[in-house]
């Protein structure tokens, strides 16, 4: 009972605490490829600035931008987070959310964490399923909705493979058969690999296919902010791994990732790029998420360092070795935007969108005021970023500063328009040209 009296007073005094530390910059300045990176402010208690989950109101939706519209693919669905498009056009949806948290592992840091969440609308039990969604007649919206995937644990990330489906689950990669056109599978699942579970700081884990189909690319985000729970615990995570699905022989493609979640290769280079959730708790301004390219055998700062060679002294002991390894990312995204979902446009029909990278912004939780909370847009040439970022779906907040969704997952589907995952707002958005 103290215990919880105690984390009551902690979260009252951090609703305080986000009345005193504040951004002293615009996201803008945190965006880019060079953005502003000012002293950290590590404050008594770190900002907690919550936007609370509301939904969206019968008749509602965000707002998409000059040229484009938006409207419900999916809805009624519940906390969708990610999405993949099969060859037929079929949409496969993870309705997942974080898995238990093993016992004993609950302090009152995460019991604060959890009422933190609960109260952004990510507080629900994981459906542990992949649902089915079919828009036969192409009128942009599904009238097919099947199980198709049940009984997983905190489904994530989802690839095909010829007639292999892949699944990462929060704690493993498993394979299910797949046969085109199916719209339940009920065959058991072959275990890959184990995957770093237990705390689970960070739960998500993505997968994708290398071209030819011969690797794939697991992401594992890391157990703590910066490894205040000691880095035991972070073995083999804030990484990328490089996973032969034949053998099941793996290893650390690149590491120092804090939280990598959208994972995706760029069309004309070839290169894997990803989009990553940075550290907490030194301020509103710090630190940018960003998207990166992702270099074979690269180290990229975490926890020692961020965004390249900035020593994070609240890492003890450091590890200079590495930190003069320390890759810095190609372009941020702004500050605590919670940066998840990642797709360029090779296959976009949007106007004025088809060369890029689509970027789903959860939203912020350690800013204030907040960011985040929409779809942008960040313009590329020749295989980099080229330019500021364009707001895509933008609304995701009404004017009291509530939540009606949170947008996660985007892909392109086969008709070339752009599918949002909202998980607070249980629905998928398709955005099209009008």
């Amino acid at each position: 009972m103290l215990k919880r009296q105690h984390a009551v007073v902690i979260v009252l005094a951090a609703g305080l605490a986000a009345c005193g530390e504040r951004s002293t910059l615009n996201v803008a300045d945190g965006t880019g490829p060079s953005p502003t990176l000012p002293e950290p402010n590590k404050t008594l208690i770190p900002t907690v600035n919550i936007a609370p989950a509301v939904g969206w109101a019968e008749g509602t939706k965000p707002m998409a931008a000059q040229g484009l519209q938006v409207q419900a693919f999916a809805e009624g669905l519940d906390h969708p987070r990610w999405l993949y498009v099969l060859p037929n056009g079929d949409v496969l949806v993870a309705e997942s959310n974080a898995p238990a948290k093993p016992d004993g592992s609950q302090g009152i840091r995460e019991w604060i964490a959890g009422k933190v969440m609960g109260r952004a609308g990510a507080g629900v039990p994981s459906a542990n399923r992949i649902t089915l969604l079919r828009d036969a007649d192409h009128d942009g919206t599904a009238e097919t909705r099947t199980v198709f995937l049940e009984n997983l644990n905190s489904p994530f990330g989802m690839t095909l493979v010829g007639n292999d489906l892949y699944v990462a689950d929060a704690d493993k990669l498993l394979r299910f058969p797949y046969q085109p056109g199916e719209t339940s599978i009920s065959a058991q699942p072959t275990k890959i690999i184990d995957l770093p579970s237990g705390l689970n700081h960070h739960w998500t884990k993505n997968v994708i296919a290398s071209p030819d189909g011969k690797k794939l690319y697991v992401s594992v985000g890391s157990n703590s902010n910066v490894g205040e729970n000691g880095m035991d615990i972070e073995e083999g995570r804030a990484a990328i791994w490089e996973v032969d699905p034949t053998t099941g022989n793996h290893r650390i493609f690149a590491s120092g990732l804090r939280n990598p979640n959208g994972m995706d290769w760029e069309p004309k280079t070839g290169k894997l790029w990803t989009a990553v959730n940075e550290r907490d708790e030194i301020g509103s301004d710090l630190v940018p998420d960003y998207i990166t390219s992702v270099q074979d055998g690269g180290f990229y700062g975490w926890p020692y360092s961020y965004y390249g060679q900035h020593i994070d002294v609240r890492v003890n002991p450091q590890n200079t070795e590495l930190v003069a390894k320390a890759i810095a990312p190609d372009y941020a995204v702004g500050p605590h935007t919670a940066s998840l979902g990642l797709s360029f446009a090779e296959n976009s029909k949007l106007p004025n969108f088809t060369e890029g990278a689509f970027i789903g912004q959860h939203g912020s939780w350690n800013r204030k005021p907040h960011s985040g909370y929409k779809v942008i847009f960040v313009p590329f040439a020749d295989g980099k970023p080229n330019g500021m970022p364009v707001d895509v779906l933008t609304g995701f907040l009404n004017t009291d500063e509530k939540a009606m969704g949170r947008p996660v997952g985007v892909v392109i589907d086969k008709q070339g328009d752009l599918l949002v995952a909202d998980d607070t707002g249980n629905k998928v958005w398709r955005v099209s040209g009008q």
